[in-house]
């Protein structure tokens, strides 16, 4: 009888689930149990979950918020379109020969906080002369050391200013002797009518009346014209007659449109200096009580040596 051959058999693969126990174990690790979990991992999870679950909603937030966006751009557009057709509408401007300059010479006589308040109504006068009817030739002369270093700290916006001639030489420098008058309280002359030739001078000095008749010294000093606003001729006032910087400019620019002193300054002159009209026979009228005053918050106790 011939030999048989040993029959070739395949290995028999063993069961990668094992017992029963350990794939009960193995279930609870691919489904990431609780059991072998740390709170920290539990709390990722969890949140990763509700990541999923609001993903929906953060679709549609992005939606509304990219709706309100385009909105917003319409609005603006419509209300640009609105601003420039009222813009045409308004009163046909006239620029102005008359200069106005701000003498900024009193640099190291101020206070720091002093001269933020000079800068302020600094800003004030160029904001109204762009917006007046007849803008003024605006100057400004020896700017520098503290004011110019605040102005750079606060707002380089200013070196894009337009319609006005920045300079760091004195305005003697800048404009002949003979076309300068210089506005002081002090001066015992009273302007009666500008000279559209001239340039009037205010003194860019916030001091709080430490320094007394020292616009008035200065232009002697120098030997050019001085005179004072006629603010006694038309108005009463129950403080002294020194007004901020932005006043006396607001001032001028009022008179160049209305012709008149008197109603320059009452649009101009805040309630709380106690103004009160004196009428041609040089009797006062009446003060009317008025509580919507439209006074410059930051001339309170201001006292810019430029009227």
């Amino acid at each position: 009888m011939s030999e048989q051959s040993p029959v070739a058999c395949s290995p028999v693969s063993e069961e990668k689930s094992g017992s029963p126990v350990q794939q009960e174990n193995d279930s609870r690790n691919s489904t990431g149990g609780d059991s072998n979990m740390s709170k920290r991992q539990r709390k990722k999870l969890l949140k990763q979950q509700k990541w999923e679950e609001e993903r929906d909603i953060r679709k549609q937030r992005r939606k509304e918020r990219k709706q309100q966006r385009q909105q917003q751009r319409r609005s603006n557009q419509e209300q640009e379109r609105g601003d420039g057709q009222r813009k045409r509408l308004r009163r046909d401007v006239t620029p102005c020969s008359l200069r106005l300059v701000v003498d900024c010479s009193f640099d190291d006589l101020m206070l720091i906080k002093d001269i933020r308040k000079l800068y302020k109504q600094i800003q004030r006068c160029y904001a109204e002369n762009r917006r007046a009817s007849h803008p003024v030739q605006f100057y400004l002369t020896s700017l520098g050391g503290q004011l110019k270093q605040n102005m750079d700290e606060k707002d380089k916006g200013w070196i894009n200013w337009k319609d006005i001639t920045i300079k760091a030489e004195h305005y003697s420098e800048v404009v002949a002797k003979d076309e300068l008058v210089y506005l002081t309280s002090d001066s015992p002359n009273v302007l009666e009518e500008l000279d559209l030739k001239k340039a009037y001078v205010i003194g860019g000095l916030v001091d709080h009346n430490h320094h007394k008749g020292i616009t008035y010294e200065r232009a002697a000093e120098l030997g050019i014209e001085h005179a004072q606003l006629p603010l006694s001729s038309f108005v009463q006032m129950n403080s002294r007659k020194v007004l901020a910087v932005n006043h006396v400019f607001e001032i001028i620019l009022a008179y160049l449109e209305k012709g008149s002193w008197q109603e320059a300054f009452f649009t101009v002159l805040p309630q709380r200096k106690g103004a009160v009209a004196i009428n041609q026979d040089g009797t006062v009228q009446e003060k009317e009580e008025d509580s919507s005053s439209d006074s410059d918050p930051d001339a309170t106790e201001q006292t810019g040596k430029a009227d």
